[in-house]
């Protein structure tokens, strides 16, 4: 298949793991919201049929009739499809849960892992970042956003299983990488839903350090009732507690992730 170049400055970003409740959404919408904060102008795109991201910034199930699946299908643009949040720089693609049923209608589509990239081409250098909330699956919607980044922020629980599930995703994004997408890398690994009380939360996180070394954040997420609060308030956590423990952490996340970028940049 042919391989696509990824041009531009704008960044495109995946927030992926395959394993589900691993903070991912979180990530998506409170690491967005931190850059917005600071003047970056930031688009998500929900990929999730479950519709988490959309229902964190507060867009109702009902009031998303132009949504990410009518982009991928063809029907409306990308354009079309985004609206504002109530964040200022911070805008949406919301998702539906129509999506469900795109892994079976992409099967039989032409270019079927590329539609997401070409539907993002027209308008992606309005942003200076794009991050994509992908499913909690390997699937041919995941691989769609695969193929339409430059890299990938890993969100990690640190559980026992954790090494497991991401030995399994880096060989998928290494065989994307080699097949599709040429550029494709590992922004970085975020540890979520740390509990400096546990122990294993502790080994888990030098584990992860010894296997991945510097593509690990030094940034934590702890756990924190105020993250888990939020979405019932269609709020970020930064709006809703900024100065909570878990919004403080997500603050230094997008900061890490500023400095990355430059040093990327400067390369």
């Amino acid at each position: 298949m042919e391989e696509l170049s990824i041009v531009g400055s704008s960044r495109i970003l995946a927030v992926a793991n395959q394993k589900g409740g691993v903070g991912k959404t979180t990530t998506t919408i409170n690491l967005a919201t931190a850059l917005a904060a600071v003047g970056k102008s930031v688009l998500i795109i929900d990929i999730d049929p479950q519709g988490n991201a959309s229902t964190g910034l507060g867009v109702d199930r009902f009031n998303r009739e132009l949504n990410v699946y009518d982009v991928i299908m063809g029907d409306i643009s990308m354009d079309e499809a985004i609206c504002p949040s109530v964040i200022p720089n911070l805008d949406l693609v919301p998702s539906t849960p129509d999506l469900t049923g795109a892994e079976l209608e992409l099967i039989e589509m032409d270019r079927r892992s590329h539609r997401l990239v070409e539907a993002i081409a027209p308008i992606q250098e309005r942003y200076d970042y794009i991050l994509i909330d992908c499913p909690p699956s390997l699937n041919l919607l995941t691989l769609n956003a695969l193929v339409a980044v430059q890299a990938v922020i890993v969100p990690l629980q640190c559980e026992f299983f954790a090494l497991e599930g991401l030995s399994l995703l880096i060989k998928t994004i290494e065989r994307v990488r080699n097949t599709l997408n040429a550029k494709l890398d590992i922004q970085g690994v975020v540890l979520t839903m740390y509990d400096k009380r546990n122990k294993l939360s502790d080994q888990v996180a030098q584990d992860v350090r010894d296997y991945l070394g510097d593509k690990v954040y030094e940034t934590v997420i702890p756990r924190n009732v105020r993250v888990s609060e939020a979405p019932s308030h269609g709020k970020p956590v930064l709006i809703y507690d900024h100065r909570c423990a878990g919004s403080q952490a997500y603050i230094k996340l997008a900061s890490e992730l500023i400095r990355r970028e430059k040093r990327l940049h400067a390369a």
